[in-house]
């Protein structure tokens, strides 16, 4: 089913079948596979087609990221940018295919993404935002340098954003994604944040939220 696509997925079909169904497209986090988000995908609305993804580049001895991340003496840990803007384009092609391929409304396009693949959402929604209508970004961050040039004058009034995070998450600080708010407020992208008493992960009460949240906009 995947050789015709750009990246490796696999779907659960809507329990509640259209002639054009909302679709949500997962993307996992660094280390991490499609099978990972896709667990919870049976508790999440049954009208949407939902497809989660395997990130381009594979890892020893297992799991995929979107880029790689580095570390040096000098600069700490830092993220392969021009690595996560050929993923950004992947996903956009991958999205293109989708709609192409699958019977799902092209109006109604929602990326659901963790921590590398919540970066990812952030930058393939800003760069095209006439694409995407939703974006649930989880223990995730923007990272400015790998949103396509000139996003700064783009229409986002079709867009919406619901970010959560940890307080305590020891992968991405707390103070990164607290950044984001004021970001896409000044944008006058509509946007909700969440924290929650956890670390580099999901609380129950945090998917209860984004559940919610989603259901609302589908």
């Amino acid at each position: 089913m995947t050789q015709d696509f750009s990246l490796q997925h696999i779907i659960r079909e809507p329990k509640v079948k259209s002639a054009k169904s909302p679709v949500l497209i997962m993307l996992h986090g660094y280390g991490s596979d499609e099978n990972d988000l896709f667990s919870f995908a049976g508790e999440l609305p049954d009208e949407l087609f939902i497809i989660s993804v395997k990130a381009p580049y594979s890892m020893q001895p297992y799991g995929n990221a979107w880029y790689a991340i580095h570390w040096d003496n000098n600069d700490g840990k830092f993220s392969d940018d021009l690595q996560a803007i050929s993923s950004r384009e992947t996903i956009k092609e991958f999205i293109e295919e989708v709609i192409k391929k699958y019977p799902v409304d092209p109006e109604n396009i929602s990326l659901l993404g963790f921590s590398q693949g919540s970066i990812l959402s952030y930058a393939v929604a800003l760069s095209y935002p006439k694409m995407i209508k939703n974006v649930v970004a989880l223990s995730g961050y923007v990272n400015k340098g790998i949103i396509k040039e000139g996003y700064e004058n783009n229409d986002f009034s079709r867009l919406d954003f619901y970010c959560s995070h940890g307080s305590v998450d020891q992968v991405i600080p707390v103070s990164w994604a607290r950044q984001t708010k004021p970001f896409l407020d000044e944008l006058g992208v509509k946007n909700s944040y969440s924290e929650f008493p956890v670390g580099h992960g999901v609380a129950p009460q945090n998917f209860f939220e984004l559940k919610d949240w989603l259901k609302k906009r589908i």
